[in-house]
């Protein structure tokens, strides 16, 4: 969790929740540009078998653009605070306590509100309902 170089923000559950509209955009924008990534190295994978080298290098060069721009996406997202868990997904942990121990606030692309919480080893598998206990 919090570490001595940089210090995680602990996140109260109505804060947490707070930031979901600025979160859940920035995640839309990371599993769009995934799946994005997907397609192209794809593409450029058939390009290079079918002998198209040409173009395959300018979806690569495509590729690198979208990796970039993911990352500042990702970067939006440290910086609030919270971490991308799955840019398949959109999954999404924030750092927070339960009864005096570390735990994850957990949120997924489409949920409406954080619903979720899960200790720190379980992850996803692991979520339990909030149900009042923050």
């Amino acid at each position: 969790m919090p570490t001595v170089s940089q210090p995680r923000k602990l996140f109260s559950l109505e804060d947490a929740n707070r930031t979901l509209p600025l979160v859940s955009r920035i995640v839309e924008d990371i599993v769009r540009i995934n799946l994005q990534m997907k397609g192209i190295h794809v593409e450029a994978r058939k390009l290079v078998e079918e002998g198209a080298s040409s173009r395959a290098e300018k979806l690569q060069d495509r590729l690198q653009e979208l990796r970039y721009e993911c990352g500042e996406y990702i970067d939006e997202l440290d910086k609030i605070g919270c971490i991308l868990k799955s840019p398949d997904t959109g999954l999404v942990d924030f750092p927070s306590q339960l009864e005096g121990r570390d735990v994850w606030l957990c949120w997924k692309l489409g949920e409406p509100a954080i619903q979720y919480w899960h200790e720190l080893k379980t992850g996803f598998s692991g979520r339990q309902p909030v149900n009042g206990r923050f």
